[in-house]
């Protein structure tokens, strides 16, 4: 006698249950990586943004260690609006003087922090006219002013402390003092002395990778301590 044998198989209402479980299942592990990949994006951009401020620290304090003094020339200033300052070459074997600037402009509704740099300046004149430049640059640049800036972060203020005669002082402050007309640059003082430090404070803007205030101390080389 020949049995037969009776195939076991799922109902429609357990295939329907088992088909619900991995959808939830599929749901949740995508939401899962989806929050990994977002955590990991956040990361990466708070990394970008700390490498990519702590490369333009690096760039100031350079800038205010290379400072040079040239006779009947400010060798740093500010006025309230952009710190100028002349320094030697980074690049070794190129002679003469590069002035630098660094100031804090409206782009696209945004501050922004930005430096200026000239070229290579081997003449009284070329050096005269770099520093006024580098003035009008910060007011209302032209075409060829912008060519030469670069944008380094986002910020909401910024301030300028001078460190002189075991004190911290304000030398200008962008509130205390009238802005200038459009084509009017701060006069150079000859024979200004360049100060003990320079305490510079930024303020990031709020709902960036990194907001809130940053303070950084540069103390003159040739002191050999340090000022806080």
């Amino acid at each position: 006698m020949r049995l037969r044998q009776r195939c076991a198989g799922f109902t429609l209402i357990e295939l329907l249950v088992a088909l619900s479980v991995m959808a939830v299942l599929a749901m949740l592990s995508w939401r899962g990586i989806d929050g990994m990949a977002r955590i990991q994006a956040q990361t990466q951009a708070r990394a970008d943004d700390v490498l990519s401020l702590q490369a333009a620290l690096g760039q100031w304090t350079a800038d205010l260690d290379a400072i040079q003094q040239i006779p009947r020339q400010n060798a740093i200033d500010w006025d309230g609006r952009v710190l100028r300052l002349t320094r030697r070459p980074a690049t070794v074997g190129v002679d003469g003087a590069l002035v630098v600037a660094w100031t804090r402009r409206v782009i696209d509704g945004a501050g922004q922090w930005l430096r200026w740099e000239s070229p290579p300046l081997r003449s009284r004149g070329e050096l005269d006219q770099a520093w006024a430049r580098a003035g009008l640059w910060a007011q209302n640049p032209g075409d060829e002013e912008r060519k030469r800036e670069v944008r380094i972060a986002p910020i909401d203020e910024w301030q300028i402390f001078y460190f002189r005669t075991d004190a911290w002082t304000n030398p200008l402050s962008s509130e205390g003092i009238p802005a200038l007309p459009p084509g009017v640059v701060a006069p150079v003082v000859p024979g200004s002395a360049t100060p003990e430090g320079v305490r510079l404070v930024l303020v990031l803007p709020e709902g960036q990778t990194l907001s809130g205030k940053i303070v950084r101390d540069w103390v003159r080389p040739t002191l050999g301590g340090g000022k806080s």
